[in-house]
């Protein structure tokens, strides 16, 4: 991780954060973690709603994202999703970070509010997808998802090489969900993406493996349906 020297305003910022977040404690939110399984070191279950309603007050800030991150408390890693500049993000604070991910769903949370919208975004992707470990190829699986759907300007040939990572982790049942979800907002970004992915369900649903099979057969069946190609972007 790089270094950065300390500065007054993000330590006064900072502070103020740290102070306000236990009053913020939401005791729907950590029974729904609870009932989830989603572990932390240190949460007080404040919704996401109300994270990102507080962040607004606050500007961007690198810096500032990278204390709270080490902070290492739920509320605190999520807003650091939502305070950082995507300009400096560095790939090996995306590693650093996806590495260290105790659960998915701060995944989710840096991947949709801060990763997509790095230089990094397509690169990491790929590379996450070819991971050994379970959530580093989760959100992989899941920034492809996120950045078909905001990575408008980008042409379509930027995920064709997505088909040549992906076999492999369809044999895995934990991914099971995350690339069903992922798969089908690229089959809805364009035509021709959708031709490639029904191609792909096509293959993998060959596979010896069965729970290849089942997902291939479910994205399937899903997206060459009447409602889904109604969807699907000219």
């Amino acid at each position: 991780m790089e270094l950065l020297l300390d500065n007054p305003e993000a330590e006064n910022i900072f502070k103020k954060i740290i102070r306000s977040i236990p009053p913020m404690q939401n005791g729907i939110t950590a029974e729904s973690l609870k009932k989830r399984g989603i572990k932390y070191d240190k949460a007080y279950g404040t919704s996401i709603v109300d994270l990102k309603q507080f962040a607004r007050q606050f500007d961007k800030n690198h810096l500032l994202a990278l204390k709270l991150w080490n902070k290492n408390w739920r509320e605190t890693m999520i807003l650091a999703t939502l305070l950082d500049e995507p300009a400096k993000v560095t790939e090996e604070q995306m590693d650093f970070w996806v590495k260290t991910a105790e659960n998915t769903e701060i995944i989710e949370q840096m991947v949709t509010n801060l990763f997509t919208e790095t230089p990094f975004a397509f690169v990491k992707a790929l590379e996450w997808c070819r991971g050994k470990k379970h959530r580093v190829r989760y959100a992989g699986i899941l920034m492809m998802g996120r950045l078909s759907v905001a990575s408008k300007n980008d042409i379509d040939e930027m995920f064709e090489s997505f088909f040549d990572v992906l076999p492999p982790l369809t044999k895995d049942m934990r991914l099971h969900t995350v690339l069903h979800r992922s798969m089908c907002q690229l089959a809805r970004r364009s035509k021709k993406l959708h031709k490639q992915c029904v191609s792909f369900t096509q293959e993998i649903m060959k596979y010896e493996e069965e729970n290849a099979r089942k997902i291939g057969n479910e994205i399937h069946t899903e997206i060459t349906s009447d409602y889904f190609t109604n969807l699907i972007k000219e």
